[in-house]
């Protein structure tokens, strides 16, 4: 495994210059506070309900994340839904999962990605093939996400493959990784998130975040060990429709850490899916306020269409338009 031409005691490409041309790495360096969102693949090969759904985030968010068979179930792929956006100007971000595939088939994936014009990519392990509904499947892990972020990062800025055969044109992409501040041990996280940095990480999207007290201090542990000035931190929010939605997510989602109060809220609201949005604007204004924040990242499954509402109420935009259809790019490219 060839390793990434940085040194790990220094500051990593955020200090840089651009390492992309996307949209999403120049509203970052621009100081501008980002909003990405989620689009669910569907399970159908249907080009018009993929235009649809990614149709939800028109001009209200900056960068849309095509899942890689989460949950370790399969909908169409990410790159297949990359493909046909990125052909309708949508900035997307890639998510790779190693679950699936050797590092043969994802370094092929992201010359083929970028070739398309992504120009983000999300390096995530993967769940477990037991966490889905085909739980025979092979499952690969012939890399894992700090060993994909290397990977990549070898692609791009040394222009090779992890075999050392030359690439003509390398992919310009900018690196991101999942982060989970709520995870036990609670210390270890800003420790794991040091390592995917150091491993090529230039932004971060973190699981959901329903615990305020809990994100400050992962957050002052992050700014304490200068990680904020190494990578782009956007936190993980999300509308929940019901009491029993949140307790269930809570029980069988991996470090996700929802209070009692916010099931509380949500179980006497009464309409528990307007009172979910209402928490989540609040949210995302309240975790605008902690230094070293420079986004959010909106998961509102099955809900994809209060996402503009979400991101209006929160006032986050502050008057800016990310991307719209037929508006000139260029000019939203000179505003953002």
């Amino acid at each position: 495994m060839h390793s990434a031409t940085s040194d790990p005691g220094q500051p990593l490409s955020i200090l840089q210059g651009h390492v992309s041309p996307g949209r999403l790495e120049r509203v970052l360096r621009s100081g501008k506070f980002a909003v990405t969102a989620e689009i669910a693949p569907p399970d159908a090969a249907d080009v018009e309900a993929v235009y649809q759904r990614a149709s939800a985030f028109d001009g209200c968010v900056d960068a849309i994340n095509a899942t890689d068979g989460s949950g370790a179930n399969c909908h169409m792929s990410s790159v297949g839904v990359c493909s046909l956006l990125t052909r309708k100007g949508y900035a997307m971000v890639m998510q790779v999962s190693c679950r699936d595939r050797n590092r043969i088939a994802i370094q092929g994936d992201v010359l083929g990605a970028a070739a398309m014009g992504v120009t983000n990519i999300l390096c995530l392990t993967g769940d477990g093939v037991q966490a889905g509904d085909q739980p025979d499947a092979k499952p690969v892990f012939d890399l894992d996400c700090i060993s994909l972020l290397q990977t990549v990062t070898v692609m791009r800025d040394q222009g090779e493959f992890l075999s050392g055969r030359k690439l003509t044109t390398p992919p310009r992409v900018f690196l991101g990784a999942a982060a989970n501040p709520f995870g036990p041990p609670l210390d270890y996280r800003p420790v794991r998130l040091k390592k995917k940095i150091n491993a090529g990480a230039q932004f971060v999207q973190t699981q959901y975040c329903f615990d305020l007290d809990r994100l400050k201090k992962y957050m002052t542990q992050v700014r304490d060990m200068g990680l904020t000035e190494r990578c782009y931190i956007l936190v993980g929010v999300g509308p929940m429709p019901s009491a029993r939605t949140a307790a269930w997510i809570r029980d069988n989602v991996p470090g996700v850490h929802i209070p009692d109060s916010v099931i509380k809220r949500l179980l006497s609201a009464r309409d528990p899916r307007e009172e979910g949005v209402r928490i989540c604007v609040e949210m995302i204004q309240a975790v605008r306020e902690i230094e070293g924040v420079h986004g959010v990242h909106i998961m509102a499954y099955k809900q994809e269409e209060r996402v503009r509402e979400i991101v209006g109420e929160s006032g986050v935009l502050e008057g800016r338009m990310p991307w719209y259809p037929g508006v000139d790019n260029d000019q939203q490219g000179q505003q953002t």
